[in-house]
């Protein structure tokens, strides 16, 4: 029988449950959902209160990449149907983060696909990373594959906050979703990262034919790597990658998911990340309750909701929004007039979306329509 009360209680002290106790928030069907959130929300409301950080993605460098990763659209076997694009501007990325400064980010995260970078790609990066954070009042992230100490204490000394790569799934099953690096490659980029003073974001993504104890094994990594930023990412059936959805991802089991992170991982920054919309469904608000952050404006290369919609459901549920001195100044200005456009092309396509454009699968289109690819994303229709 699960101890609610007692899970919170130790959590609340920092105490994570044991490995059993651990799977069976997953599992045990017996498991009361509503009991579970209100356990795993003790310790996100002692160190995050009611307040929800929000992040917003930019994909900085599109396909082009040498990994097999078959839970990416940007891997080389993948036949999804993408734009490749190299490293953007620094005035395209730089005009994108004040974008994610008026949206109310947190956080401005920078993606770029391929194993990692050269040295004077890394130079080029730390570049573009110090003048948005002399510009704009927003934390950056950077994701941009293995990374050595060299190029980490390069970043760091670049004023970046945060270097993700996530771990994904567990040590023993990594080898089903990638054969062109190890999981210990990646450990070594986070270990790299916290030794060059970098703050590290790392997280796993359900739904790729993993166990449950998986799961709960790379929630513990986390814990002992002392990640303080985790990234829950829930499969995003895309078309043409190697992993495919294995049927696990219910709503109620990517809640416990996040649960299960927050009672391991109490103090840690929670996110809900790629696929909440497709997968978490009506559940969504609820997940805040877990976790703490989200990202807004939809993910690498999928959409999602528009901040617009994000912001109702998170002050619906009681929760405000974090947000940065830009985004305080603007709001008194009326909202952002780049919301208004987007939810206005997003309702435009719902209209035109042919009625049963998702009963090939269970999955949801973030924002309706039939259009699961971002436009500046899919590649042309010859």
């Amino acid at each position: 029988m699960i101890g609610y009360e007692r899970l919170a209680q130790r959590a609340l002290t920092g105490e994570a449950p044991g490995r059993d106790e651990a799977a069976a928030l997953l599992d045990d069907p017996e498991v009361g959902l509503l009991r579970l959130v209100d356990a795993a929300f003790a310790p996100r409301l002692k160190h995050f209160g009611r307040k929800v950080m929000v992040h917003v993605l930019n994909n900085v460098q599109n396909g082009l990449c040498p990994e097999d990763c078959g839970y990416c659209a940007q891997n080389r076997d993948s036949k999804s149907a993408i734009r490749q694009y190299p490293m953007k501007t620094p005035e395209s990325i730089l005009e994108e983060a004040e974008q994610a400064a008026k949206a109310g980010a947190s956080r401005y995260c920078m993606v770029l696909s391929g194993r990692g970078p050269t040295l004077a790609y890394t130079r080029r990066l730390a570049e573009v990373i110090s003048e948005v954070k002399r510009r704009f009042p927003v934390e950056v992230c950077l994701s941009a594959g293995l990374v050595d100490r060299e190029k980490a204490e390069i970043l760091a000394q670049a004023g970046l906050d945060r270097l993700n790569h996530n771990l994904n799934t567990s040590e023993r099953h990594y080898a089903e979703v990638c054969s062109t690096h190890t999981y210990a490659d990646r450990v070594a980029t986070l270990e790299a990262a916290r030794a060059s003073g970098l703050d590290t974001c790392s997280g796993l993504i359900m739904g790729m034919g993993e166990e449950t104890e998986d799961l709960v094994e790379v929630a513990f990594r986390l814990r002992e790597l002392e990640v303080p930023s985790i990234p829950v990412n829930f499969l995003i059936p895309i078309d043409g990658n190697q992993v495919a959805e294995d049927g696990s991802l219910t709503p109620e089991r990517c809640l416990r998911g996040l649960c299960m992170m927050r009672l391991v991982n109490p103090s840690a920054e929670i996110r809900i990340a790629g696929g909440r919309e497709g997968n978490l469904r009506t559940l969504q608000p609820l997940a805040l309750y877990p976790a703490n952050s989200l990202f807004i404006e939809g993910y690498l290369t999928t959409r999602g909701d528009t901040a617009d919609e994000t912001y109702s459901m998170i002050r619906d549920a009681g929760f405000e929004i974090d947000g940065n001195e830009l985004y305080d100044a603007t709001r008194k200005d009326g909202l952002d007039a780049r919301h208004e456009a987007a939810s206005d092309a997003v309702r435009d396509a719902s209209h035109d979306a042919p009625a049963d454009a998702s009963s090939q699968s269970r999955f949801r289109i973030p924002g309706g329509g039939d259009q699961l690819l971002k436009p500046e994303i899919a590649r042309p229709e010859r």
